[in-house]
């Protein structure tokens, strides 16, 4: 649309269902009724990668919050309770870089938190030294690695992170990397014949792995064919080990036309959270007023360097 911007705004919602029920489309569509969405979070904002635990009755989950008039995002936290009314808990964690997909590990009975922060060149590990409000900064699990979508798992004994590279050419949206490590810190390997995965259909990470019933690892990844995050699909490693990795691409797509009549544009977030998941649903808003945010944003960061 000639003078108009595309702009990506996000749902959140928790669908109340385990995320290994949720292969299909038809299996997701089935439970669009009963999905509990965010609220919206005002104009020109919006959450999406959400991730949570589960506290006696409170489902605890953390988002992106993205500003379009800054063009930064900081880790927000919202609770949904036994009352079935979410709650916004604020900011948690905010760096100088862009944070997104705050992706969530229990060990050692303490929670740790894996944003991505390919701004800093690095995958980092943070630690819930005051849940859920205060995150400090333990190591770099992959330093010098502008990594996205950092999703981890343990398997068999050994921890493995599957993650793709921000580079030219859309490297971020086509390519699987995997790297995997005997402690949670490290030191982590990657697997040497990264990528895995080079397909814009379905590489990207977009959620939870998870081990299926068969004994093999699930990875949620988006499709990234059409639209960034316009569906998710699923890749099945029927081997997934230090020396080999054999990884197939599932045909079935996610869609947010599945879950939404608002946000028909994309799904790109299956998380799991206790017995419900967690996703996000997107819809593409062309309007000449995002020309005016930017503009203002523009004039702005002249004002700051002036």
């Amino acid at each position: 649309m000639i003078g108009q911007r595309a702009s990506d705004f996000w749902q959140v919602g928790l669908v109340p269902a385990p995320i290994a029920t949720l292969t299909t489309s038809a299996a997701l569509a089935a439970e669009r009724h009963g999905i509990a969405w965010m609220p919206d979070p005002g104009p020109w904002r919006y959450l999406a990668d959400p991730f949570g635990v589960v506290r006696g009755e409170t489902t605890h989950v953390f988002v992106e919050a993205f500003d379009y008039r800054t063009k930064h995002a900081a880790i927000e936290h919202f609770t949904y309770g036994a009352d079935g009314i979410w709650r916004a808990g604020g900011v948690v964690l905010a760096q100088p870089f862009h944070l997104s997909y705050p992706f969530l590990v229990e060990e050692g009975g303490e929670l740790f938190m894996v944003p991505e922060s390919f701004r800093a060149g690095e995958i980092a590990l943070y630690r819930a030294r005051r849940f859920p409000a205060e995150w400090v900064r333990e190591t770099a699990l992959l330093s010098g690695v502008p990594g996205a979508e950092p999703s981890l798992l343990r398997y068999r004994g050994r921890w493995w992170m599957f993650f793709t590279v921000v580079g030219p050419q859309g490297r971020d949206q086509r390519e699987l990397h995997v790297a995997h490590a005997d402690k949670l810190t490290g030191p982590w390997t990657l697997y040497p014949r990264n990528p895995v995965i080079d397909n814009r259909g379905g590489a990207r990470p977009g959620g939870t792995p998870y081990v299926a019933g068969n004994g093999d690892v699930v990875l949620p990844v988006q499709d990234c064919s059409d639209t960034y995050g316009g569906a998710l699909r699923l890749v099945r490693f029927a081997v997934l080990e230090p020396d080999f990795i054999l990884p197939e691409l599932l045909p079935a797509r996610l869609l947010g036309g599945d879950v939404s009549h608002t946000h028909r544009d994309g799904l790109h977030t299956l998380s799991a959270c206790g017995q419900a998941t967690l996703i996000d649903a997107k819809r593409i808003d062309y309007s000449f007023a995002r020309l005016a945010v930017d503009l203002r944003r523009r004039v702005a960061r002249w004002k700051q360097r002036a």
